[in-house]
Protein backbone atom coordinates (compact mmCIF):
# COMPACT_ATOMS: atom_id res chain seq x y z
CA UNK A 1 0.00 0.00 0.00
CA UNK A 2 1.39 3.43 -0.95
CA UNK A 3 0.68 6.84 0.50
CA UNK A 4 1.19 10.34 -0.80
CA UNK A 5 1.73 11.79 2.67
CA UNK A 6 4.89 13.86 2.79
CA UNK A 7 7.06 13.99 5.88
CA UNK A 8 7.26 17.31 7.71
CA UNK A 9 10.63 18.73 8.67
CA UNK A 10 10.81 21.54 11.22
CA UNK A 11 14.03 23.57 11.40
CA UNK A 12 14.52 25.84 14.41
CA UNK A 13 17.00 28.63 13.74
CA UNK A 14 17.68 30.57 10.54
CA UNK A 15 21.40 30.95 11.02
CA UNK A 16 23.97 29.39 8.73
CA UNK A 17 23.20 25.82 9.80
CA UNK A 18 19.42 26.16 9.60
CA UNK A 19 19.38 27.98 6.26
CA UNK A 20 21.81 25.51 4.74
CA UNK A 21 19.64 22.61 5.91
CA UNK A 22 16.51 24.24 4.47
CA UNK A 23 18.24 24.98 1.16
CA UNK A 24 19.38 21.35 0.92
CA UNK A 25 15.72 20.26 1.16
CA UNK A 26 14.40 22.58 -1.56
CA UNK A 27 12.31 20.75 -4.19
CA UNK A 28 12.61 17.48 -2.27
CA UNK A 29 9.62 15.33 -1.31
CA UNK A 30 9.28 16.79 2.18
CA UNK A 31 7.49 19.83 3.58
CA UNK A 32 9.76 22.17 5.50
CA UNK A 33 8.96 24.89 8.03
CA UNK A 34 11.82 27.17 9.09
CA UNK A 35 11.25 28.82 12.48
CA UNK A 36 13.12 31.76 14.00
CA UNK A 37 12.30 34.43 16.59
CA UNK A 38 13.56 37.07 14.14
CA UNK A 39 12.43 37.61 10.56
CA UNK A 40 15.98 38.10 9.33
CA UNK A 41 19.23 36.21 8.94
CA UNK A 42 22.29 37.90 10.49
CA UNK A 43 25.73 37.73 8.92
CA UNK A 44 27.38 37.38 12.30
CA UNK A 45 31.04 37.82 11.18
CA UNK A 46 30.31 41.50 10.56
CA UNK A 47 28.47 42.28 13.80
CA UNK A 48 31.59 43.94 15.17
CA UNK A 49 31.50 46.39 12.23
CA UNK A 50 28.00 47.45 13.28
CA UNK A 51 29.28 47.90 16.83
CA UNK A 52 32.19 50.04 15.64
CA UNK A 53 30.10 52.28 13.35
CA UNK A 54 31.37 50.87 10.04
CA UNK A 55 28.12 49.34 8.81
CA UNK A 56 24.40 49.87 9.29
CA UNK A 57 22.48 46.92 10.82
CA UNK A 58 20.40 46.53 7.65
CA UNK A 59 23.56 45.85 5.66
CA UNK A 60 24.36 42.60 7.47
CA UNK A 61 20.79 41.37 7.94
CA UNK A 62 18.62 39.84 5.22
CA UNK A 63 14.87 39.04 5.40
CA UNK A 64 14.33 35.31 5.67
CA UNK A 65 11.21 35.42 3.52
CA UNK A 66 13.20 37.08 0.74
CA UNK A 67 15.41 33.99 0.76
CA UNK A 68 12.70 31.32 1.06
CA UNK A 69 9.95 32.75 -1.18
CA UNK A 70 11.37 30.91 -4.22
CA UNK A 71 11.68 27.64 -2.31
CA UNK A 72 8.28 26.01 -3.06
CA UNK A 73 8.28 23.41 -0.27
CA UNK A 74 9.77 25.69 2.42
CA UNK A 75 7.66 27.94 4.67
CA UNK A 76 8.89 30.42 7.26
CA UNK A 77 7.25 31.09 10.62
CA UNK A 78 8.41 33.78 13.03
CA UNK A 79 8.03 32.73 16.63
CA UNK A 80 9.86 31.62 19.76
CA UNK A 81 10.17 27.93 20.59
CA UNK A 82 9.21 27.43 24.23
CA UNK A 83 8.71 23.65 24.46
CA UNK A 84 9.87 20.53 22.63
CA UNK A 85 8.23 17.14 23.18
CA UNK A 86 10.33 14.48 21.40
CA UNK A 87 7.91 11.75 22.51
CA UNK A 88 4.84 13.21 20.81
CA UNK A 89 7.06 14.94 18.20
CA UNK A 90 5.56 18.35 18.77
CA UNK A 91 6.74 21.91 19.38
CA UNK A 92 5.16 24.83 21.23
CA UNK A 93 5.80 28.11 19.44
CA UNK A 94 4.97 31.42 21.13
CA UNK A 95 3.80 34.28 18.95
CA UNK A 96 3.12 37.33 21.13
CA UNK A 97 1.05 35.85 23.98
CA UNK A 98 -0.35 32.88 22.05
CA UNK A 99 1.03 29.34 21.88
CA UNK A 100 0.88 27.45 18.59
CA UNK A 101 1.56 23.71 18.36
CA UNK A 102 3.46 22.22 15.42
CA UNK A 103 3.95 18.52 14.77
CA UNK A 104 6.97 17.12 12.97
CA UNK A 105 8.37 13.94 11.51
CA UNK A 106 11.93 15.23 11.68
CA UNK A 107 13.35 18.10 13.73
CA UNK A 108 16.58 19.99 13.07
CA UNK A 109 17.85 22.25 15.86
CA UNK A 110 20.19 24.97 14.58
CA UNK A 111 19.80 27.68 17.21
CA UNK A 112 23.43 28.71 17.47
CA UNK A 113 25.08 29.90 20.65
CA UNK A 114 24.91 32.51 23.36
CA UNK A 115 27.55 34.32 25.40
CA UNK A 116 29.34 32.26 28.05
CA UNK A 117 30.29 34.24 31.17
CA UNK A 118 31.89 31.27 32.99
CA UNK A 119 29.87 31.75 36.18
CA UNK A 120 30.89 35.41 36.55
CA UNK A 121 27.58 37.23 37.15
CA UNK A 122 29.24 40.64 37.55
CA UNK A 123 30.72 40.32 34.07
CA UNK A 124 27.27 39.51 32.70
CA UNK A 125 25.94 42.63 34.42
CA UNK A 126 28.59 45.15 33.44
CA UNK A 127 29.90 43.93 30.09
CA UNK A 128 28.76 44.60 26.53
CA UNK A 129 28.24 41.75 24.07
CA UNK A 130 28.31 41.41 20.29
CA UNK A 131 26.17 38.32 19.70
CA UNK A 132 23.22 39.87 17.87
CA UNK A 133 22.10 43.08 16.17
CA UNK A 134 20.57 44.64 19.26
CA UNK A 135 23.77 44.11 21.26
CA UNK A 136 25.90 45.53 18.44
CA UNK A 137 23.77 48.68 18.17
CA UNK A 138 23.70 49.04 21.95
CA UNK A 139 27.51 48.84 22.05
CA UNK A 140 27.86 51.42 19.27
CA UNK A 141 25.57 53.81 21.17
CA UNK A 142 27.47 53.20 24.40
CA UNK A 143 30.91 53.91 22.91
CA UNK A 144 29.80 57.08 21.11
CA UNK A 145 28.03 58.36 24.24
CA UNK A 146 31.11 57.77 26.39
CA UNK A 147 33.16 59.90 24.01
CA UNK A 148 30.56 62.68 24.05
CA UNK A 149 30.41 62.60 27.87
CA UNK A 150 34.19 62.86 28.07
CA UNK A 151 34.00 66.18 26.24
CA UNK A 152 31.83 67.71 28.96
CA UNK A 153 33.71 66.40 31.97
CA UNK A 154 36.92 68.22 32.92
CA UNK A 155 38.11 65.59 35.40
CA UNK A 156 41.06 63.82 33.78
CA UNK A 157 40.47 60.46 35.52
CA UNK A 158 36.79 60.41 34.54
CA UNK A 159 37.59 61.34 30.95
CA UNK A 160 40.26 58.68 30.61
CA UNK A 161 37.95 55.99 32.03
CA UNK A 162 35.26 57.06 29.57
CA UNK A 163 37.53 56.52 26.59
CA UNK A 164 39.31 53.38 27.85
CA UNK A 165 37.85 50.23 26.33
CA UNK A 166 38.73 46.74 27.56
CA UNK A 167 38.07 43.87 25.16
CA UNK A 168 38.29 40.40 26.73
CA UNK A 169 39.01 37.47 24.43
CA UNK A 170 41.85 36.80 22.02
CA UNK A 171 39.83 34.98 19.39
CA UNK A 172 38.76 36.44 16.02
CA UNK A 173 35.89 38.48 17.49
CA UNK A 174 38.11 40.01 20.15
CA UNK A 175 40.98 41.02 17.89
CA UNK A 176 38.70 42.26 15.10
CA UNK A 177 36.75 44.39 17.56
CA UNK A 178 39.89 45.78 19.21
CA UNK A 179 41.43 46.74 15.88
CA UNK A 180 38.24 48.32 14.57
CA UNK A 181 37.77 50.31 17.78
CA UNK A 182 41.23 51.81 17.59
CA UNK A 183 40.72 52.81 13.97
CA UNK A 184 37.36 54.31 14.92
CA UNK A 185 39.05 56.40 17.58
CA UNK A 186 41.68 57.68 15.17
CA UNK A 187 38.99 58.86 12.77
CA UNK A 188 36.38 60.46 15.02
CA UNK A 189 38.48 61.80 17.89
CA UNK A 190 40.21 64.20 15.53
CA UNK A 191 36.88 66.02 15.50
CA UNK A 192 37.31 66.80 19.21
CA UNK A 193 40.60 68.70 18.89
CA UNK A 194 38.94 71.99 19.90
CA UNK A 195 38.52 70.79 23.48
CA UNK A 196 40.96 71.96 26.14
CA UNK A 197 42.46 68.49 26.53
CA UNK A 198 42.90 66.13 23.60
CA UNK A 199 40.81 62.98 24.00
CA UNK A 200 42.67 59.77 23.21
CA UNK A 201 40.91 56.44 23.10
CA UNK A 202 42.76 53.58 24.77
CA UNK A 203 42.00 50.01 23.69
CA UNK A 204 43.22 47.09 25.83
CA UNK A 205 42.82 43.50 24.64
CA UNK A 206 42.94 40.97 27.48
CA UNK A 207 43.51 37.26 26.84
CA UNK A 208 43.71 34.65 29.62
CA UNK A 209 45.97 32.36 27.58
CA UNK A 210 49.53 32.80 26.36
CA UNK A 211 48.64 33.69 22.76
CA UNK A 212 46.01 35.18 20.48
CA UNK A 213 44.07 33.05 17.98
CA UNK A 214 44.89 29.74 19.66
CA UNK A 215 44.03 27.43 16.70
CA UNK A 216 46.40 29.31 14.37
CA UNK A 217 50.11 28.68 13.81
CA UNK A 218 52.63 30.39 16.12
CA UNK A 219 53.75 32.60 13.22
CA UNK A 220 50.20 33.88 12.61
CA UNK A 221 49.59 34.29 16.35
CA UNK A 222 52.67 36.45 16.62
CA UNK A 223 51.73 38.41 13.51
CA UNK A 224 48.26 39.15 14.88
CA UNK A 225 49.78 40.51 18.10
CA UNK A 226 52.31 42.62 16.22
CA UNK A 227 49.68 44.06 13.88
CA UNK A 228 47.40 44.98 16.79
CA UNK A 229 50.24 46.65 18.66
CA UNK A 230 51.28 48.53 15.51
CA UNK A 231 47.81 50.09 15.55
CA UNK A 232 48.21 51.16 19.17
CA UNK A 233 46.19 48.42 20.90
CA UNK A 234 47.66 47.21 24.20
CA UNK A 235 47.69 43.39 24.25
CA UNK A 236 47.68 41.66 27.65
CA UNK A 237 48.37 37.89 27.71
CA UNK A 238 48.35 35.33 30.55
CA UNK A 239 46.31 37.63 32.78
CA UNK A 240 42.60 36.73 32.96
CA UNK A 241 39.92 39.12 34.09
CA UNK A 242 38.67 38.22 37.57
CA UNK A 243 36.38 41.10 38.55
CA UNK A 244 34.21 43.67 36.85
CA UNK A 245 32.21 46.68 37.98
CA UNK A 246 30.65 49.76 36.44
CA UNK A 247 33.84 51.77 36.94
CA UNK A 248 36.73 49.30 36.59
CA UNK A 249 37.92 45.77 35.85
CA UNK A 250 40.54 43.77 37.73
CA UNK A 251 42.98 41.21 36.33
CA UNK A 252 44.45 38.17 38.08
CA UNK A 253 47.84 39.91 38.35
CA UNK A 254 46.21 42.58 40.54
CA UNK A 255 46.15 45.23 37.84
CA UNK A 256 43.08 47.45 38.00
CA UNK A 257 41.91 49.25 34.86
CA UNK A 258 39.57 52.22 35.16
CA UNK A 259 37.01 51.85 32.38
CA UNK A 260 33.34 52.33 31.63
CA UNK A 261 33.35 49.93 28.67
CA UNK A 262 33.99 46.20 29.00
CA UNK A 263 33.41 44.14 25.84
CA UNK A 264 33.15 40.40 26.46
CA UNK A 265 34.30 38.20 23.58
CA UNK A 266 35.82 35.42 25.64
CA UNK A 267 33.46 32.53 25.10
CA UNK A 268 30.19 31.10 23.85
CA UNK A 269 27.98 28.19 24.80
CA UNK A 270 25.17 26.31 23.12
CA UNK A 271 21.73 27.88 22.86
CA UNK A 272 19.50 27.41 25.94
CA UNK A 273 17.00 25.64 23.67
CA UNK A 274 19.12 22.53 24.11
CA UNK A 275 17.72 22.29 27.64
CA UNK A 276 14.23 21.77 26.19
CA UNK A 277 15.28 18.35 24.89
CA UNK A 278 15.66 16.96 28.45
CA UNK A 279 18.87 15.11 27.58
CA UNK A 280 22.26 15.41 29.32
CA UNK A 281 24.27 18.33 27.96
CA UNK A 282 28.02 18.80 27.98
CA UNK A 283 29.60 21.49 30.12
CA UNK A 284 29.21 24.35 27.63
CA UNK A 285 25.54 23.62 27.04
CA UNK A 286 25.95 21.69 23.79
CA UNK A 287 23.86 18.66 22.84
CA UNK A 288 25.89 15.45 22.31
CA UNK A 289 25.20 14.07 18.82
CA UNK A 290 26.08 11.01 16.78
CA UNK A 291 28.32 11.39 13.70
CA UNK A 292 25.06 11.52 11.70
CA UNK A 293 24.21 14.72 13.71
CA UNK A 294 21.29 12.91 15.44
CA UNK A 295 20.87 13.84 19.10
CA UNK A 296 22.02 10.96 21.30
CA UNK A 297 19.03 9.31 23.00
CA UNK A 298 16.38 10.92 20.78
CA UNK A 299 14.69 9.74 17.61
CA UNK A 300 14.27 11.94 14.53
CA UNK A 301 15.99 14.92 16.18
CA UNK A 302 19.10 16.39 14.54
CA UNK A 303 21.29 19.07 16.11
CA UNK A 304 23.80 21.09 14.08
CA UNK A 305 26.23 23.98 14.41
CA UNK A 306 27.12 25.62 17.71
CA UNK A 307 24.48 23.59 19.57
CA UNK A 308 26.02 20.24 18.60
CA UNK A 309 28.82 18.49 20.47
CA UNK A 310 30.71 16.04 18.29
CA UNK A 311 34.33 14.92 18.55
CA UNK A 312 36.70 14.52 15.60
CA UNK A 313 39.12 11.61 15.06
CA UNK A 314 41.56 13.20 17.52
CA UNK A 315 39.00 13.40 20.30
CA UNK A 316 38.62 17.17 19.96
CA UNK A 317 35.19 18.78 19.66
CA UNK A 318 34.48 20.53 16.39
CA UNK A 319 34.84 24.32 16.69
CA UNK A 320 31.86 26.66 16.80
CA UNK A 321 32.41 28.01 13.30
CA UNK A 322 30.18 28.93 10.37
CA UNK A 323 31.85 26.30 8.17
CA UNK A 324 30.97 23.55 10.66
CA UNK A 325 27.37 24.76 10.96
CA UNK A 326 26.83 24.90 7.20
CA UNK A 327 28.31 21.47 6.58
CA UNK A 328 26.39 19.87 9.45
CA UNK A 329 23.16 21.52 8.30
CA UNK A 330 23.61 20.06 4.84
CA UNK A 331 24.42 16.62 6.30
CA UNK A 332 21.34 16.60 8.55
CA UNK A 333 19.12 17.41 5.57
CA UNK A 334 20.83 14.78 3.42
CA UNK A 335 20.44 12.13 6.14
CA UNK A 336 16.72 12.87 6.45
CA UNK A 337 16.34 12.36 2.70
CA UNK A 338 18.38 9.15 2.89
CA UNK A 339 16.10 7.86 5.62
CA UNK A 340 13.08 8.75 3.51
CA UNK A 341 14.51 6.70 0.65
CA UNK A 342 15.51 3.81 2.91
CA UNK A 343 19.28 4.18 2.49
CA UNK A 344 21.93 4.38 5.20
CA UNK A 345 22.92 7.71 6.69
CA UNK A 346 26.27 9.42 6.20
CA UNK A 347 28.59 10.52 8.98
CA UNK A 348 30.14 13.96 9.39
CA UNK A 349 33.47 14.61 7.69
CA UNK A 350 34.62 18.18 8.21
CA UNK A 351 36.14 19.95 5.23
CA UNK A 352 38.26 22.58 6.97
CA UNK A 353 38.85 25.49 4.58
CA UNK A 354 40.91 27.44 7.06
CA UNK A 355 40.35 30.55 9.17
CA UNK A 356 40.96 34.27 8.92
CA UNK A 357 40.63 37.38 11.03
CA UNK A 358 40.96 41.03 10.08
CA UNK A 359 42.77 43.40 12.42
CA UNK A 360 42.27 46.70 10.67
CA UNK A 361 42.93 48.53 7.44
CA UNK A 362 45.46 46.45 5.44
CA UNK A 363 45.96 44.21 8.47
CA UNK A 364 44.78 40.60 8.85
CA UNK A 365 45.90 37.00 9.27
CA UNK A 366 44.61 34.00 7.31
CA UNK A 367 45.26 30.25 7.41
CA UNK A 368 43.91 28.99 4.06
CA UNK A 369 43.00 25.29 4.12
CA UNK A 370 45.36 25.05 7.10
CA UNK A 371 48.25 25.06 4.63
CA UNK A 372 48.78 28.59 3.32
CA UNK A 373 49.53 31.34 5.89
CA UNK A 374 48.81 34.93 4.86
CA UNK A 375 49.39 38.16 6.73
CA UNK A 376 49.00 41.88 6.12
CA UNK A 377 47.39 43.29 2.99
CA UNK A 378 47.00 39.98 1.13
CA UNK A 379 45.22 38.37 4.09
CA UNK A 380 43.07 41.50 4.50
CA UNK A 381 42.08 41.52 0.82
CA UNK A 382 41.23 37.78 0.97
CA UNK A 383 39.05 38.46 4.02
CA UNK A 384 37.22 41.28 2.17
CA UNK A 385 36.64 39.13 -0.92
CA UNK A 386 35.33 36.06 0.91
CA UNK A 387 33.03 38.00 3.23
CA UNK A 388 31.43 39.76 0.28
CA UNK A 389 30.78 36.37 -1.34
CA UNK A 390 29.29 34.87 1.83
CA UNK A 391 27.05 37.87 2.57
CA UNK A 392 23.34 37.33 1.79
CA UNK A 393 21.65 39.52 -0.82
CA UNK A 394 23.01 41.54 -3.76
CA UNK A 395 21.88 44.85 -2.20
CA UNK A 396 23.75 44.06 1.01
CA UNK A 397 26.91 43.11 -0.89
CA UNK A 398 26.77 46.33 -2.92
CA UNK A 399 26.15 48.56 0.12
CA UNK A 400 28.90 46.92 2.15
CA UNK A 401 31.35 47.16 -0.74
CA UNK A 402 30.58 50.88 -1.23
CA UNK A 403 30.99 51.55 2.51
CA UNK A 404 34.29 49.67 2.62
CA UNK A 405 35.62 51.55 -0.41
CA UNK A 406 34.54 54.88 1.11
CA UNK A 407 36.11 53.97 4.44
CA UNK A 408 39.36 52.84 2.77
CA UNK A 409 39.93 56.05 0.86
CA UNK A 410 38.14 58.65 3.01
CA UNK A 411 38.85 56.91 6.34
CA UNK A 412 35.41 57.96 7.56
CA UNK A 413 32.99 55.72 9.45
CA UNK A 414 29.61 55.45 7.72
CA UNK A 415 27.30 55.15 10.74
CA UNK A 416 28.04 57.32 13.78
CA UNK A 417 24.52 57.83 15.06
CA UNK A 418 23.45 57.50 18.68
CA UNK A 419 19.97 56.15 18.11
CA UNK A 420 17.98 54.42 20.84
CA UNK A 421 14.42 53.79 19.59
CA UNK A 422 13.32 51.84 22.66
CA UNK A 423 14.40 54.68 24.96
CA UNK A 424 12.57 57.21 22.79
CA UNK A 425 9.39 55.16 22.99
CA UNK A 426 9.67 54.90 26.78
CA UNK A 427 10.15 58.66 27.06
CA UNK A 428 7.08 59.34 24.90
CA UNK A 429 4.98 57.06 27.07
CA UNK A 430 6.17 58.81 30.25
CA UNK A 431 5.39 62.28 28.84
CA UNK A 432 1.89 61.21 27.81
CA UNK A 433 0.99 60.04 31.30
Amino acid sequence: MTTDKRSRVLIIGAGFGGLNAAQSLVNKKVDVTLIDRHNYHIFTPLLYQVATASLDPSEIAYPIRATTHNWPNVDFAMGETVAIDPTSKQLDIRVDDQIHKLAYDYLILACGSTTHFFDMPEVATYSQGIKDLSEAVKLRNHILKQIERAVWNKDHEYRQASVTIVVVGGGPTGIETAGALYELSQQILSEFTRTDERIKLKVILVEAGDCLLKPYTPRLQGSAKEQLESLGVEVVLNDPLVEASKEHVSLKSGREIKTKTLIWAAGVKGSPLGELLSVPLVRNGQVPVLPTTEAIGLQDVYVVGDMAYLQDDNGESYPMLIQVAKQQGHLAAENILRRESGTSQKTFKYNDRGSMATIGRNRAVAWIYNRVPLTGFLAWFSWIFLHLIWLFGFRNRLNVLINWIWYYFAQDRAVRLIFEPEKLIDEKVQHSQ
